[in-house]
């Protein structure tokens, strides 16, 4: 988890009887998600998201791209995004993070982020029949950009059978 715990409030679009998600079921949601959703903007304005593998490194949530890729691209212009997980159905919990993207470079926190990548994602990742085999080395040896969200505000959305928004907001962020 990061350094320290978010604010957390109940947002005003929750049903009466919804209580605040404590930060701690959001980030098992962050934690268990396979597939997420980050969203960046390109240079004329326009948004641009894709669908990529993330999990919670180094502090914040970590993701890797091709230098030439549109989100990297992106990314060195303007460097905040969204990233999103969630349920894809009317139940369960989706989770937004709002923050902005940096490179990480230094070989321990690459390390670091290319176990936690590892353990998260497993033979994806380490079985030679893996859809990306080899990619902690790839990251570590900076074959790819690493980048690292530093969160800055957070949501949690309740589904039924009761809704709720959960804000979460970092202080010092």
């Amino acid at each position: 988890m990061l350094n320290s715990e978010p604010d957390v409030a109940l947002g005003p679009f929750s049903s009466p009887s919804a209580r605040a998600t404590p930060w701690a079921s959001a980030w098992a949601v962050l934690a268990e998600a396979e597939v997420f959703w980050l969203s960046t903007v390109r240079p004329d304005g326009r948004p641009h998201v894709t669908p990529l593998l993330a999990a919670w490194s180094l502090g914040g949530m970590c993701f890797t791209t091709g230098s030439q890729e549109r989100k990297a691209r992106n990314l060195a212009r303007n460097p905040r995004c969204v990233l999103t997980t969630g349920t894809n159905a009317l139940t369960g919990l989706d989770v937004v993070i709002e923050g902005a993207a940096h490179t990480v470079d230094g070989r321990s926190e690459r390390e670091q982020a290319a176990a936690d990548f590892e353990r998260k994602y497993g033979a994806h990742l380490t079985s030679p029949d893996g859809a990306w085999y080899r990619l902690g080395e790839v990251v570590i040896g900076g074959g790819v950009s690493l980048y690292r969200i530093e969160p800055t505000v957070g949501f949690a959305f309740g589904k039924l059978p009761t809704s709720s928004e959960t804000r979460y907001t970092w202080p010092n962020q």
